[in-house]
């Protein structure tokens, strides 16, 4: 598998792993979302919100938007579940679209500059799409976890590249999407 379509199914796995995620997380009621927890957030929803906003800043900076740093103000915007996740269903869709529009592995060695709070950042496609691919499994995994101490039990997150579980992964993503319409 080239980098490239390893990027479209990482894409493609972060939002079936959020649809799965989110599934979950909108049973809950809102107590249950901020009730506090152990882990690096210190709630469900304030570990759903990092995630989204860290996908909103690599995503604008893989596309050069150019909202840079100042997207980090709106980290606390959505503050009930059902807003949080169609932003989030939005920011997956345009990572897949910036993976599905690379045409070559070389294309993910460009240079993109990250707008940091303390002044520009230059890094490569391929390594930012790295780092937030990793980000996005770590932090799912918090609230995975977090998901144990309610009444909902934590979805399975991790079977999207088995040759058995793609199909039915692949079926439930485009049934998650055609809801959306």
């Amino acid at each position: 598998m080239s980098l490239r379509d390893h990027s479209i199914q990482m894409a493609r796995n972060n939002a079936w792993s959020n649809l799965r995620l989110y599934r979950a997380c909108r049973i809950l009621d809102q107590a249950a979302l901020t009730a506090t927890r152990t882990s690096f957030f210190p709630t469900i929803l304030s570990t759903l919100q990092h995630i989204w906003i860290v996908d909103e800043f690599y995503v604008d900076g893989l596309e050069a938007a150019g909202r840079g740093a100042s997207i980090w103000a709106d980290e606390q915007r959505h503050v009930e579940i059902e807003s949080l996740w169609r932003a989030q269903r939005a920011v997956d869709r345009r990572l897949l679209g910036y993976c599905e529009r690379q045409r070559t592995d070389g294309d993910l060695a460009a240079e993109v500059t990250l707008q940091r709070p303390r002044g520009p950042q230059v890094d490569l496609a391929r390594d930012i799409l790295a780092h937030l691919f990793v980000h996005q499994i770590h932090h799912r995994g918090q609230v995975h976890a977090m998901l144990s101490g309610t009444s909902v039990p934590p979805p399975q997150l991790d079977e999207w590249f088995l040759a058995r579980e793609r199909p039915i992964a692949e079926r439930e993503l485009a049934a998650g999407w055609a809801e959306e319409r």
